[in-house]
């Protein structure tokens, strides 16, 4: 009787082992999924006059719940659908269902994931339809005669497309596989699945039929090519326990000949790596019982390897659990890769630019200048730290011109008196007894120091760093040396009153000061830890953090990952900020509060600090550089006068969302025309989401929630189909159906993100990129401009940005959330929501024009106030709105010869030209014996001012000069005027008018 049961259950075993598949075909997009959903399965009846048909579909669907989905039986040759269906059974291995066809010898299409959504929306959200009967009764009631019922062959499943296809890595195995294959393991808490890189491990929680087909392998074997940076994965398959820290271990390769592939080049992409700063680190990978974790495993292949086949073993171990060894045999051929094979990204060759390290090293990046120490002084590029004692600044001093085209000899003070870490108990404020600063790192682009600092309560331990761009970086640890009762402990930042005569940051838009501020935590809602004060030519920004900081998500998603509130500083909503003016100082109080320590105890009040400006205004750049926003034909777009093309996502040679890899040689072949004839190139191409359509989706999957962020899943139907749950869908083009995910933030990505760069930059010879927001953080954006200027390529960088300050991305200023970034720029972008018409002129200068940081800008919303703009050097963008055409003030700069000239603001207090209106400003662009002046009213009604001229300073004879204001099309009509001479100001608007010499 056992050797029945034996023989029986042998025989089962096999047929479930050699489970058959159904055919899958890709097609070309032969149908609208929007209607009919991403998915069919193509039956077949080969008989006439059948009545009733049935069809066992065994589809081994990965979705859940299909019995809560509606299905639709489509006529294949009228593609209408057929009304009396209806489904018997339905899971998500097979389905039974019986329908009417219309005539025999026919096929019919059963679409089996149907959904509607939105196509207007670039957030869609795919809603799957629910079943509803729509067969008649009394058709329903003839299925139960059996006389008449044809059973339907199934031909095959078909995808709408390749992208789209569940073949083969998610097509499901039964549950009668998975517990015979169990059994056939009995006594092994996982099994092991090597698997090649071809076919990415998808599914979380099944396994693939491919791997019941092709049973159990305690080898994998592959072939490879000298140089070529090779991946595999293997499959772990937890079926007793959950697992614990799952390590991979590897052996080192050796061929019959004894020559050897090293261990250390190889590595496990899931346990160990290279974080974005360039430090090495290990992570701990749990897996629980029934899921399926992808354990992505890296060789890099030397370029001096022998051809042959190499053998040996990787073992897998985890704390809990036993050790299993896989064979590993890699057969090398002679052909050697080019670059690693990075030029061929399906097999995975760039998953070793995730631990990438190119451009890490803090270089200096032009224009700035090497820093240098002098005693307790830093010095550079137009500005000066000088180090207080206790480690935080004793003066900061910049060395700008209020017109910000060139350096001064005197210098501005920014604080009046030192920055201090104030503690206050119940006698007073504490005095800290300063051993003095240490340096301990003075290279060209880093200047690192310490200082110890102590009270009979407390000890404060400051490590503090200045790059050459102004970035400072503090981390102050404060222990508690005994048991104490604190009233508070603030930061006191004492802002020279000419330095502090602005205000960004802090749920206060761009504008003048307030002689008095109070802010509070609110981390929930706000991404607000910090503020930008500053004049023109001097400010400083700071941001309030801990050990524990971590860059929140941006651009409409911050609710989803916001801030931390720092225990330090925010210590239970006790802490916050209040500004005073007294005198020449605006005082900047950051308080925390009250508190107790405990001996042993520790916070962190760490902070960053920018000063600003960066730079000196490059306005020669402005005048002749001019972007075309939009993919055209090469001849239409250098007619216009544009000078630099900027292509966006979305278009035939980027399609894919900050992916723009799979295009490429379309891509190279537009700029190399482009270059020819005399035009330059940039790109869309940032971080904050990802394509779909990126090589490496399922692998950086496999990474947890270190590249993709965690969220509620949803969006469109690609994400809902292969992704499953757990990310935030993010920005959807319907012309490409390009779907893409939310990058969690601060990750390994951003290495592949500079890697790829510099690929684009040598391959494909882009000349920049257009960054739509930004959600990585400074360190990169370093690298991002040293590769893309290397071998002198230009490197170009403007920023674009929706304006920040709403609910969605946390009341945030754009300005004060991309300061970091400022350094590395070439042009801002600000953007859409930017209020030209109502806003005040501080709003323009210091959220909008870019020029109290040393840059220019553009507008968006609208086409932008043109009048308004000119103040600041701007125009709107061509050819983005329709509003308006900047080509008309392009015209005028060039017949007048801005080039050279020196713009000389409204800001400046010695302006030469001033209107007699304080609503009415007034900025000029000097050349010899020539100015333009720009006029722009913020007056509430029509008025008429006169130009106030000091003709000296102009450097023009007033007896000589000609005032006129040329003809500019959709601008303003030609006029003349004399000195002194009443000009009308329509409300809104101005002129640009030329005084020029005879």
């Amino acid at each position: 009787m056992k050797q029945i049961l034996f023989w029986l259950l042998l025989i089962v075993c096999c047929n479930v082992a050699v489970a058959q598949e159904i055919k899958y075909i890709s097609k070309n997009n032969n149908w609208d999924p929007d209607s009919l959903g991403n998915h069919r399965v193509v039956i077949s009846i080969n008989h006439s006059d059948i009545k009733i048909a049935r069809a066992l579909i065994e589809w081994r669907r990965n979705d859940q719940h299909p019995e809560n989905k509606d299905l639709f039986v489509v006529d294949s040759a009228t593609n209408k659908r057929i009304s009396n269906v209806s489904v018997t059974s339905i899971s998500r291995e097979s389905c039974t269902l019986y329908f009417e066809p219309v005539s025999g010898d026919q096929k019919y299409f059963v679409y089996y994931l149907p959904y509607k959504v939105d196509r207007k929306s670039n957030y869609p959200n795919a809603k799957y339809l629910k079943p509803e009967q729509t067969a008649s009764d009394d058709w329903l009631q003839s299925i139960n005669n059996t006389i008449n019922v044809e059973n339907a062959k199934v031909d095959c499943i078909e995808s709408i497309n390749a992208i789209n296809s569940f073949y083969p890595m998610e097509v499901i195995a039964t549950k009668a596989e998975i517990d015979n294959l169990i059994h056939q393991n009995a006594g092994r808490s996982y099994l092991v699945f090597p698997e090649d890189r071809l076919h990415s491990i998808r599914m979380k929680h099944d396994l693939p039929q491919r791997w019941i087909i092709r049973g159990m392998r305690n080898v994998f074997a592959d072939k490879t090519v000298k140089g070529e940076n090779f991946a595999y994965q293997l499959g772990i398959f937890p079926v007793t326990k959950d697992l614990k820290d799952v390590k991979i271990t590897f052996s080192a390769l050796k061929n019959k000949s004894g020559k050897v592939i090293a261990a250390k080049v190889m590595s496990c992409l899931n346990t160990n790596g290279v974080d974005f700063r360039g430090d090495d680190f290990n992570h701990s990978v749990d897996v629980a019982k029934g899921d399926v974790q992808a354990m992505w495993c890296l060789v890099n292949i030397p370029s001096t390897t022998i051809a042959g086949t190499y053998e040996g073993s990787v073992t897998i171990s985890a704390k809990n659990a036993e050790n299993t060894k896989i064979g590993v045999r890699l057969t090398v051929s002679n052909a050697i890769a080019v670059k690693g094979g990075v030029n061929e990204p399906r097999e995975q060759t760039r998953l070793t630019w995730l631990n990438s390290t190119i451009a890490q090293k803090n270089e200096v990046i032009k224009p700035y200048i090497p820093l240098l120490v002098k005693d307790n002084s830093i010095a550079l590029l137009g500005r000066k730290v000088i180090l207080d004692k206790t480690g935080f600044p004793k003066n900061i001093e910049t060395y700008f011109t209020p017109e910000m085209t060139s350096f001064a000899t005197e210098a501005k003070q920014v604080i009046s008196s030192p920055i201090e870490l104030k503690v206050e108990n119940g006698s007073g404020v504490e005095q800290w007894q300063s051993k003095g600063i240490t340096f301990t790192e003075t290279q060209p682009g880093t200047v690192k120091w310490t200082a110890i600092n102590t009270t009979a309560d407390l000890q404060m331990d400051v490590s503090g760093s200045l790059e050459f761009d102004g970035f400072s970086s503090y981390t102050v640890k404060v222990t508690a040396l005994q048991d104490v009762n604190l009233n508070d402990i603030r930061m006191e930042i004492p802002f020279n009153k000419d330095a502090a005569k602005y205000m960004m940051g802090l749920n206060l838009k761009g504008e003048k000061r307030p002689d008095h501020y109070e802010w509070k935590w609110d981390v929930a809602h706000k991404s607000q830890d910090g503020a930008w004060l500053g004049d023109v030519n001097a400010g400083l920004q700071y941001s309030l953090r801990d050990e524990n900081y971590v860059r929140p998500l941006n651009t409409n998603f911050y609710l989803q990952k916001p801030l931390l509130l720092p225990s330090s500083w925010g210590n239970d909503n006790k802490g916050g900020i209040n500004i005073t003016e007294n005198g020449s100082t605006v005082l900047v109080n950051n308080y925390s509060g009250s508190r107790s320590m405990k001996k042993g105890d520790v916070l962190y009040y760490n902070f960053t600090m920018l000063i600003t400006p960066f730079h000196p205004i490059n306005t020669d750049f402005q005048w002749a550089t001019r972007f075309y926003h939009k993919y055209d034909n090469i001849d239409t777009i250098k007619a216009t006068g544009a000078t630099v093309i900027n292509i966006h996502h979305g278009t035939p040679i980027n399609p894919y969302i900050n992916y723009p890899f799979i295009a490429h040689d379309a891509m190279k072949a537009y700029i190399d025309e482009a270059h020819k004839k005399g035009l330059k190139v940039k790109i869309y191409n940032t971080v904050r989401e990802l394509s779909n359509s990126a090589y490496e989706t399922f692998a950086m999957r496999s990474l947890g929630h270190e590249i993709y962020s965690t969220g509620k899943g949803g969006g469109y139907s690609w994400l809902q189909e292969h992704v499953g749950d757990d990310y935030i869908a993010a920005w959807y083009v319907p012309e490409v159906r390009d779907a893409a995910l939310i990058n969690s933030g601060m990750s390994r990505w951003h290495n592949y993100y500079v890697e790829g760069m510099n690929w684009l930059v040598q391959n494909v010879c882009i000349d920049g990129i257009y960054l739509d927001d930004v959600a990585f953080d400074r360190t990169t954006m370093k690298r991002i401009k040293r590769v893309l200027t290397q071998d002198g390529h230009p490197g170009i960088i403007d920023l674009h940005s929706a304006n920040q300050y709403n609910k969605s991305d946390g009341f945030n200023n754009s300005g004060n959330l991309y300061m970091e970034h400022f350094p590395y720029l070439n042009r801002l972008w600000f953007g859409e929501y930017f209020d030209y018409e109502k806003n005040s002129p501080d709003f323009f200068l210091t959220e909008v024009s870019g020029i109290p940081f040393g840059l220019m800008g553009e507008m968006l919303q609208g086409g932008g106030n043109p009048y308004r703009g000119m103040i600041y050097g701007m125009t709107n963008r061509m050819p983005w709105s329709d509003n308006a055409d900047p080509r008309p003030i392009w015209k005028v700069w060039d017949d007048f010869g801005m080039k050279g000239t020196k713009m000389i603001g409204y800001w400046v207090e010695n302006n030469p030209v001033k209107t007699n209106t304080p609503e009415v400003l007034a900025t000029i662009y000097k050349k010899d014996k020539a100015a333009l002046v720009s006029v722009a009213s913020w007056a509430n009604d029509d008025v008429n001012i006169k130009l106030l001229i000091d003709w000296k300073a102009l450097g023009i004879a007033p007896s000589k000069a000609i005032i006129t204001a040329p003809a500019i099309k959709n601008f303003q009509p030609a006029a003349s005027f004399n000195n002194g001479q009443d000009i009308p100001v329509q409300k809104g608007k101005g002129w640009l008018i030329i005084i020029r010499e005879k």
